[in-house]
């Protein structure tokens, strides 16, 4: 299966990570991907940037080095409405929304209340892609969350990260929820969750569960840039269409 983006990174705006925007780029370019997702941490995470930063996000060009760049969000949900610590005035003005769970953030709870947390964020229509739901930390009742995915078509993340260097315990997690979204139906986003340069575009964890979970291309969003500008632009339509 061929990848041509990384829709999950971060740079030195996100407090934590160790790169920037530029060298990011030149990573996903070094990997031989045509499109790149900044996607730093929401404001409420410690060391990550101001609400106004990503409202400013505008002042970046659409390519860089002939890479296609999303300007894009990790948000934090904060609590088990589904919130978001980022105002719906800066969602709508970015490319690529992510939305996930972390401890700083929200504090884990039961199966039962983090699944709620997590189903009620799909249905924020600014959310196209629900981050590391495999986390162990946060319990949850994957076939309901899938399905809720199938449901407001809303992409579930296989985050290589959590296979590798973070979120340790995710894998089973991870390779159920897989299975679930290749017989469920769901849409499918890979991130590298990348918080160094090097790391943007590696996927080989992640794609060893796409092929146990026997996922399709088609409904793998990295595997098309056409994919990933169509899926978005059906989300905003929809979204215009609410109002």
């Amino acid at each position: 299966m061929k990848i041509v983006a990384d829709l999950h990174t971060h740079t030195i705006a996100s407090g934590h990570a160790y790169s920037t925007i530029s060298e990011v780029v030149m990573g996903a370019k070094n990997k031989g991907l045509e499109l790149v997702a900044l996607t730093e941490h929401g404001p409420q995470l410690p060391g990550a940037p101001h609400a106004y930063y990503f409202g400013n996000m505008r002042v970046l060009p659409s390519e860089i080095a002939g890479v296609k760049v999303l300007k894009g969000v990790e948000a934090n949900i904060i609590d088990d409405e589904g919130n978001l610590d980022l105002p719906v005035r800066y969602l709508k003005k970015l490319d690529l929304v992510l939305a996930g769970l972390h401890d700083e953030c929200l504090e884990p709870d039961n199966c039962e209340l983090n699944t709620k947390a997590l189903i009620n964020t799909m249905k924020n229509p600014y959310v196209d892609v629900i981050v590391h739901s495999g986390n162990p930390r946060y319990p949850a009742d994957y076939e309901k969350l899938v399905q809720a995915a199938v449901e407001y078509n809303v992409a579930i993340e296989i985050n290589n990260s959590s296979l590798t260097f973070s979120r340790k315990g995710s894998l089973d997690n991870c390779r159920e929820i897989a299975k679930l979204a290749g017989r469920l139906g769901a849409v499918v986003s890979l991130g590298s969750d990348a918080h160094w340069a090097d790391h943007v575009g590696e996927f080989t964890q992640a794609l060893q569960l796409v092929e146990e979970g026997k996922i399709p291309a088609e409904r793998v969003l990295n595997t098309s840039v056409d994919r990933i500008q169509e899926y978005l632009r059906e989300r905003k339509s929809k979204l215009k269409k609410r109002k």
